[in-house]
């Protein structure tokens, strides 16, 4: 059944009755109403206190002879003080209930009593705004007015009352005037209080909404900026950094940036290309777009991409920010490669396509003529085109899993191999190739591992890792090392090792992606391939800054590791089996 709504009634809800102020109020918190309430009950205990006084002084100086004006103010100071203290904060939204009584209705009636008993020329008239007040801040409207209505009710009484005692006609009328002059005035002072305090309430409503819309935008806007990958500087005038966000001080790439919360771009010489267009950015208020570079001593070069723009200033009194957008260019340039990736793989798996028809022509026709050769060297040539065709076929077939971003079912390609063995067969093929072997010092840790990898995929990748190690070694003896080891896990695991120099954060950071590379003469498909390799077969590869000895010396040199998938007793058995390299 649906809820009726509640109708407006004479005594209808506060405006605070609405949820404003409420303890479950996300503007205001503890609540509004809570602090005006109790506003309004100390200051009814400060007013019996004083009310207390001022009769107790008068009994005193024989200026009063009637006891019960102490007896009522006695009781309103002890009906307020345990109000203040014991009472909780409630709205009112009903006529005359419990809680009316304890706060407008003891005013209404004490005061009421103290203008009946008074015993001299005091007049406590006036007090009577203070409930009609209350109810007009805390109450309705309605409420209020009904308030004025009773304290106008009481004064007319009263004025009736002394009538009754023989007072002089011209009294009478004064008397009446007075009464219906000060209910006037309590009827004003309802609707213009509750007004006031229900504009006022609605103002700091809204204002508190607002704040809050501000303050949640900030919040976002200051989340987004913290996990943008570009830079963000906000720059005054005077060349000083008020914010910066992550990528930005890793970027700027000082110990300055990453220690204080704002600093200065003059405080680095390698910012001063940073520091001169914060200042010709301030001379124009165009949009400002340059290449940048900066080299701190001891770390490698970054080329930046900067664009500069003002905050845009709704008064000359206003300070202009310069905003700054720093784009690291060698991430600029490893997004456009990894586009041309793609676009290369959607052109590789065309050719491989086209490769394969004319492959299988090629491999059918050589089987067709070994069969009608009978000269050992001729059949060695047709055997050299089987090999080679069979090897390109495999080619072909990798081209077309890696365009297809394709990730290979490890249980139908899987092999096992003895990882020991195989390693040492390829490393000692690759090293004579190279005239390498005085380069390399190999570790390979007992018992055989048996793991599962394709023999020839295992050749590509360690090829690859040597090849990466050998452009980067310093050349002396031990410089390379190999390693063969179990981890605990009982996991084959192969590392290669060289002493070349640390790897700059941003080349860390996109180490294996396609395209990417530190030298203008190498494709950057070395790593991508190996990692494809590796996923292919359940393993995985990782880089580390790791130390080794070479020359009797600890050296720090980059080391590439590789963790096998352990083979299971399904995998066939390869090692015995694998092509020669």
């Amino acid at each position: 059944m649906a809820t009726q709504p509640r109708a407006h009634a004479w005594f209808a809800p506060s405006p605070l009755d609405s949820g404003f102020g409420g303890a479950d109020d996300p503007l205001t918190g503890p609540g509004e109403f809570e602090r005006l309430w109790r506003g309004f009950m100390t200051a009814r205990v400060t007013l019996g206190l004083v009310l207390l006084l001022l009769q107790g002084s008068l009994w005193g100086l024989n200026q009063s002879s009637n006891p019960s004006l102490i007896f009522v103010c006695g009781g309103y100071f002890a009906a307020t003080l345990a109000v203040r203290l014991f009472a909780q904060p409630r709205r009112m939204t009903r006529s005359f209930d419990p809680h009316w009584v304890a706060t407008i209705g003891v005013d209404v009636v004490a005061f009421t009593a103290l203008q009946f008993l008074q015993g001299s020329n005091i007049n406590y008239a006036p007090l009577l705004a203070l409930p009609v007040l209350l109810a007009a801040v805390l109450g309705s409207l309605a409420l209020a007015l009904g308030t004025a209505a009773s304290v106008t009710l009481l004064l007319l009484a009263y004025s009736a009352w002394l009538a009754g005692q023989g007072q002089g006609q011209g009294d009478m009328a004064a008397y009446f005037a007075q009464s219906a002059l000060t209910g006037a005035g309590c009827f004003v002072i309802a609707f213009l209080s509750n007004q006031l305090s229900t504009r006022l309430i609605n103002e700091e409503q809204r204002s508190k909404r607002s704040h809050l819309a501000v303050r949640v935008q900030r919040e976002v806007n200051e989340l987004v900026i913290e996990s943008l990958t570009d830079g963000i500087l906000v720059v005054d005038s005077q060349g000083l950094v008020r914010a910066a966000n992550p990528a930005a001080r890793h970027l700027l790439g000082s110990e300055l940036s990453q220690r204080d919360a704002s600093f200065n771009l003059g405080g680095e010489t390698a910012w001063a290309g940073l520091a001169e267009l914060a200042r010709a950015s301030f001379t124009r208020v165009d949009l400002r777009r340059t290449d940048l570079t900066i080299l701190h001593p001891g770390q490698g070069l970054r080329r930046l991409r900067v664009r500069t723009r003002l905050t845009g200033t709704q008064d000359t009194g206003s300070e202009s920010l310069c905003v700054m957008f720093l784009q690291d260019q060698r991430e600029m340039e490893a997004r456009v490669r990894t586009d041309k990736l793609a676009s290369m793989g959607r052109m590789s798996a065309a050719v491989a396509h086209e490769i394969r028809n004319p492959l299988a022509a090629i491999a059918q026709a050589n089987a067709l003529l070994d069969e009608d050769i009978t000269e050992p060297k001729h059949r060695q040539l047709t055997q050299m085109v089987a090999q080679n065709a069979s090897r390109l076929a495999k080619i072909v077939d990798e081209v077309l899993n890696i365009s297809r971003v394709q990730t290979r079912d490890s249980a139908a390609v899987a092999q096992s191999l003895a990882l020991r063995e195989s390693v040492e067969r390829i490393w000692r093929d690759w090293s004579q190739q190279t005239s390498s072997q005085h380069l390399i010092s190999v570790a390979l840790l007992p018992p055989e591992i048996q793991v599962a990898f394709e023999p020839e995929h295992l050749r590509r990748l360690l090829i690859n890792l040597l090849d990466n190690a050998l452009r980067y070694a310093s050349g002396q003896s031990g410089s390379i090392q190999i390693e063969v080891r179990p981890s605990e896990g009982g996991q084959g695991i192969l590392g290669v090792w060289s002493d070349g120099l640390p790897l700059e954060p941003s080349v860390e950071q996109h180490l294996f992606e396609p395209f990417f590379s530190s030298e203008s003469r190498s494709s950057g498909l070395g790593l991508y391939i190996c990692r494809e390799l590796c996923e292919g077969h359940g393993a995985s590869i990782v880089y580390q800054r790791t130390q080794r000895r070479v020359g009797g010396l600890v050296t720090s040199g980059n080391e590439f590791f590789v963790t096998f998938r352990t083979a299971r007793s399904g995998d066939r058995l390869q090692a015995s089996k694998a092509a020669p390299v």
